[in-house]
């Protein structure tokens, strides 16, 4: 009997996982879900996180050293991010063209908007949001090249969180070893190779457990959803949103057409797995240990250029976060009777830009960085609350469908650069199996 595809695997898990949260809304297991079914995806995600940053210090470390010189690895960084850049000013400009063009903040009643506000605007989470954006608002200039550099390099690893500072050490280490030379560095690079190798294996042992896990990851995001006749409200607003979306899959399918040569088809296939699991999670850093493996093993990006690009991507390459301030930006604006001019709208492509490089790659870091653009085209402070109230019901929905949109960013982007230096090549897949019979 043939075996189902893991994307196939995966989908069926979220489908019965929907199934399932609905069933337990109708019998009221709400605490059963949460008790019993949640700590299965938590663990999951865990598991991914759990390697993320072993597998970036390994897999980056082993690139760069691979490259034999600098000039090889100038020319990838540069590309790669010319084009991540390039990518998010479209992706945002496709989310003002469509948010300007449908209106979505037009149909919103007075009676929705009080009752949002009355539901949200106190609402703890929105609170924190705009304390941390706050923050991030109050540094200067240079702040995001300081938060960059660790200071202590033990402290960076042991923080998920601090992924910009494991790139900068990792890079900074596979650079220094290629400075001091091949025979030098060469037990260095054995203990980086093998552990790159070990952890691709973890991933693969973990990916196991996906269709189990994304089935309860989905089962408790319905069971704690939100009041269904609010997010019947701004159906229209997520249905904007969702549409620009669906409108950058398609230029990023354009992309890998016309540039790689490549079947659109098959690389979202191949990619699949972890857009899925992207979706589920909400993170693109919890997914990047899957994205790496799927682009690297499934699509041929040899590990020079994915071991830089994606890492780098998960952090600084937001574009459906983007794409997503934009639209929210404006809807809010729409929704309240604000005015926005042309020179406001620019400054939402500007603003959204620069907040997506080093955004956390985690759940809900669009909400922060939503409020440095609203903030930012002079949203008064006393109705920031409740600008962010009128879309904080439908924002994890949104912050899964978005991820996805980013996770597939990264990997085009992946694609585009291995092909403009000749790195692009044949798919290796491995399974977790390969040396089972060896060691059983």
């Amino acid at each position: 009997m043939k075996k189902i595809a893991l994307h196939w695997q995966i989908l069926i898990g979220m489908l019965l996982g929907l199934v399932f949260g609905f069933a337990m809304l109708q019998f009221g297991g709400k605490a059963f879900t949460s008790d019993w079914i949640k700590p299965i995806g938590t663990i999951f995600v865990k598991l991914l996180k759990l390697i993320a940053i072993p597998l970036i210090l390994a897999s980056l470390i082993k690139g760069i050293s691979d490259l034999q010189n600098i000039s090889k690895f100038k020319r990838i960084g540069i590309r790669t991010i010319i084009i991540y850049i390039l990518t998010t000013v479209i992706a945002i400009s496709i989310g003002l063209v469509l948010v300007n063009v449908i209106n979505p903040g037009d149909g919103v009643s007075e009676e929705t908007i009080t009752k949002l506000t009355q539901t949200y605007s106190e609402n703890s989470s929105v609170q924190a949001k705009i304390q941390e954006a706050s923050k991030q608002m109050d540094s200067g200039p240079l702040q995001f090249l300081e938060d960059m550099v660790p200071d202590n390099a033990f402290s960076a690893l042991s923080n998920n969180k601090l992924m910009l500072q494991v790139i900068f050490f990792s890079i900074f280490l596979g650079i220094s070893m290629l400075l001091i030379g091949e025979k030098r560095a060469k037990p260095l690079k054995k203990l980086f190779d093998s552990l790159n190798d070990v952890v691709l294996k973890m991933v693969d042992l973990i990916m196991l457990t996906a269709p189990v896990a994304v089935f309860a990851l989905l089962a408790n995001v319905v069971v704690s959803s939100d009041d269904p006749d609010i997010l019947l409200a701004l159906v229209k607003y997520a249905g904007v949103v969702v549409l620009g979306l669906l409108l950058m899959i398609v230029f990023y399918s354009i992309l890998v057409a016309t540039i790689t040569k490549k079947n659109p088809f098959w690389f979202l296939k191949q990619i699949s797995p972890a857009q899925l699991l992207a979706f589920s999670t909400s993170s693109s850093a919890a997914t990047l240990p899957v994205t790496m493996e799927r682009v690297e093993e499934h699509i041929g990006v040899d590990k020079e250029v994915s071991s830089f690009v994606l890492p780098v991507g998960a952090t600084i390459n937001m574009d459906g976060t983007s794409l997503y301030q934009a639209v929210a930006a404006v809807f809010i604006f729409q929704a309240l009777g604000l005015e926005l001019t042309f020179t406001d709208q620019i400054t939402i492509v500007l603003t959204a830009l620069l907040a997506s490089i080093g955004s956390a790659a985690v759940p809900g870091a669009g909400m922060v960085m939503l409020v440095i653009v609203l903030e930012s085209v002079g949203l008064p402070a006393e109705l920031l609350p409740i600008g962010l109230a009128l879309i904080f019901a439908v924002d994890r929905p949104l912050d899964m469908c978005r991820t996805v949109v980013n996770v597939t960013g990264d990997a085009t982007v992946s694609m585009l650069v291995a092909k403009s230096v000749g790195k692009l090549g044949e798919p290796n897949i491995k399974n977790w199996d390969d040396n089972y019979e060896d060691v059983k």
